[in-house]
């Protein structure tokens, strides 16, 4: 390789740096450009969702009968589009769309089960209602972003206990080791009967319901659902521990936050800025005072990747101090708005004090998610620089993992920015 003079190297931000510096820096750009190449070519070749949560959400009645079960299932669009891309559907000719939601009912069919004391029932299509024929009850809320889905399934006894499963999207991976999810909001209960709202129908765990035939209803018991508070809470405390954990965009951001971080004050005060900002705009969206559509929400958390890394790597003196909490602040608002998107669409129609208790405890839940991931990264840093013998040395270890930590964060925010404004 041709080498330069040293005051053409464009790696060399500085004419202060060290020697020994620069040559870490001369030997940083083939990888750089490599990086880049490859992230490039990735775009490139990629037909997949621009999102970084690899999570679609959708809301589920499900009514049970003597002589049957009907599901009632409002399906995010994007879980179809995933779906059908991926290769769920098939090739059948005829209109695209009506076509496409065809095609995801029979894939539904495949994917939930749906029992009744052990019996496995078999689904039928009742109904679609196609995106544009929907009407919202939220003024906020597209009419083009939900496909409605009515099943029946055939009863031959009584039911007991109905058992509801599903692995809708487990067979995609958004990246390597992460798969695709879908999640639904469940109203349940038997016909003219009170139901329970607010329950989270995951793959990972059954919705399970005991039937009771004896019981006299009232008028009053089938208006009025009933919330089963502590399985909500548990439910949605475990569904924000594990958005974050599988959402990459904030893990991307607050790694990039905790790098910059030297003491436990400085950690505290940044998380806080973050912490009260999404809390602020998660609250509004909540209240249906604020919302952003996906297509600005999802570009400015990608942009705030790119912006903190960057300012770590080629500011560091404005990564600590008011002009870092007020970054941290004002991305956090769009965060908040990326948590309350799909899970407030899903839940739309649900009591206020069931969608309050929800976001109480997806909000904890995502808190949780984060010190899971902020705790660890800061501990480690810490005995990293605890290992070093004077002072110099541990600012450098401070220095080249908030430098090279960074770049690789610069690089896949970079990533998540070209694939949210295509």
């Amino acid at each position: 390789m041709m080498s330069l003079p040293e005051g053409k190297w464009l790696c060399e931000r500085s004419e202060f740096m060290s020697i020994e510096e620069k040559k870490t820096m001369r030997s940083r750009c083939p990888l750089w450009a490599g990086l880049g190449l490859l992230l490039l070519l990735s775009w490139l070749t990629s037909e997949r969702v621009a999102v970084a949560h690899p999570v679609s959400q959708n809301a589920l009645d499900a009514e049970i009968f003597p002589d049957k079960i009907t599901l009632h299932i409002r399906v995010a669009t994007e879980e179809v589009f995933v779906a059908s891309a991926l290769g769920a559907t098939g090739d059948d000719k005829g209109n695209p769309f009506i076509d496409v939601w065809r095609k995801h009912a029979q894939y539904l069919l495949k994917h939930f089960q749906v029992s009744s004391d052990g019996e496995v029932l078999t689904g039928r299509l009742v109904n679609i209602i196609e995106p544009g024929s929907l009407t919202s009850q939220s003024s906020s809320n597209s009419p083009s972003d939900r496909v409605v889905y009515d099943f029946e399934y055939a009863l031959s006894s009584l039911p007991r206990t109905v058992r509801i499963r599903q692995n809708v999207l487990r067979e995609f991976e958004y990246a390597p080791g992460n798969p695709w999810e879908a999640t639904y909001v469940v109203r349940i209960g038997q016909h003219e009967r009170q139901s329970t709202e607010g329950l989270l129908l995951t793959f990972k765990e059954p919705l399970v319901y005991a039937c009771d035939w004896k019981a006299e209803s009232t008028g009053d018991q089938s208006r009025t659902p009933h919330l089963d508070k502590w399985r909500m809470v548990k439910e949605y405390l475990r569904h924000g521990i594990m958005h974050i954990l599988s959402g990459y965009d904030h893990l991307l951001f607050i790694g990039a936050l905790v790098l910059a971080t030297v003491t436990l004050w400085d950690l505290v005060k940044v998380i806080t800025a973050f912490t009260l900002a999404h809390t602020i705009t998660l609250t509004l969206a909540v209240l249906d005072l604020v919302r952003l559509p996906s297509n600005v929400v999802e570009p400015m958390i990608a942009a705030s990747i790119v912006f903190v890394a960057v300012q770590n790597v080629f500011w560091p003196e404005r990564t600590r101090g008011w002009s870092r909490l007020a970054v941290a602040f004002f991305f956090g608002l769009f965060h908040g708005l990326g948590f309350a998107g799909g899970l407030l669409s899903a839940m739309e129609g649900m009591a206020g004090m069931a969608v309050g208790l929800a976001i109480i405890a997806f909000s904890i839940g995502v808190e949780v998610g984060h010190q899971i991931v902020v705790l660890p990264v800061f501990c480690a840093l810490k005995l990293a620089r605890a290992t070093q013998p004077d002072e110099a040395r541990r600012n450098q270890i401070t220095a080249r993992a908030r430098r090279y930590g960074s770049a690789a964060i610069s690089m896949a925010g970079i990533f998540y920015l070209i694939a949210a404004l295509r």
